[in-house]
């Protein structure tokens, strides 16, 4: 796989033809819609499209040219969001059991909500909300689910949207740090709620 660069990625060369990066996320196949687990390897290559390129630089605000966010392992399981026959969105996982990094023995002791990512055109339609919901039905018999820390300002405005509505998450979903022990997290409901008890009240 290679890449044509100027100040953004604009086309990729796979199977002996260039592709503008557009056309790497679209799709045929009219069964892809929502929220999809990533499998083949022509999934992973739209990952890392999206990751690297859409999310890595394209609509990116970069303070270094040469910066790329690396794409993710082939052990991290990752569910790319279609619609309308286009990928425009993503989510990975931290699984239970896996390492948390190389040189390090530790491995999460929760599955663990890490990168998001909703291409700009698509965003507050409530994906992410709905991305953190497929992400807590996928984990329904853990009782404790974990977001990387720390959490960004609009995955926390995601969390209290989700949490507000669905009441029966705000006791397994908490802010982690790897590995995820219990001194490594944060209950996102009670950190909701101290930010509103500390916030004046407005007249």
């Amino acid at each position: 796989m290679k890449f044509v660069l100027k100040q953004t990625v604009v086309a990729v060369y796979l199977k002996g033809s260039w592709w503008s990066t557009e056309d790497v996320l679209r799709t045929s196949d009219p069964t892809r819609e929502g929220l999809m687990k990533v499998q083949s390897f022509g999934e992973r290559i739209v990952l890392f499209i999206l990751n690297v390129v859409i999310f890595g630089r394209s609509e990116r605000n970069l303070d270094d040219d040469d910066m790329f966010f690396l794409p993710h392992s082939m052990k991290e399981q990752a569910k790319i969001l279609w619609r309308h026959g286009a990928a425009v969105g993503f989510y990975t996982t931290k699984m239970k059991g896996s390492l948390c990094g190389n040189g390090t023995g530790a491995c999460y002791l929760l599955p663990v909500f890490d990168t998001v990512f909703i291409r700009r055109k698509q965003r507050r339609q409530g994906l992410g909300t709905a991305m953190l919901r497929d992400f807590c039905d996928t984990f329904q018999e853990e009782e404790a689910l974990g977001v990387s820390s720390p959490i960004s300002p609009a995955m926390f405005q995601v969390c209290r949207q989700f949490l507000s509505a669905c009441a029966e998450e705000r006791g397994r979903l908490w802010e982690v740090e790897p590995p995820g022990a219990w001194g490594q997290r944060i209950n996102i409901w009670l950190k909701i709620q101290l930010q509103q008890a500390s916030v004046p009240d407005r007249e």
